[in-house]
């Protein structure tokens, strides 16, 4: 399987997080306040692609970084 896709989503998230000046830890707490149960140990594992990102976990993402799908995405 080719995980070249999920690398580059994770890299976009975790450029977008720092540009936001956001810690793991701090997007984790938004997250969760979002009713997003994604920790900062997945988080982790999603910025560098070892972990696939599920529909719900994306729109969250795009909420608590306000962003667009596609700043996600491109």
């Amino acid at each position: 399987m080719d995980y070249s896709y999920d690398r580059k989503m994770g890299e976009n998230i975790r450029g977008i997080r720092i540009k936001r000046s956001l810690t793991q830890e701090a997007l984790a707490a938004k997250l969760q306040t979002l009713d997003c149960d994604l920790t900062r140990s997945a988080l982790a594992k999603i910025e560098v692609g070892q972990r696939h990102i599920y529909a719900s976990e994306i729109r969250a993402l795009t909420i608590a970084l306000n962003v667009t799908y596609d700043d996600l995405f491109v």
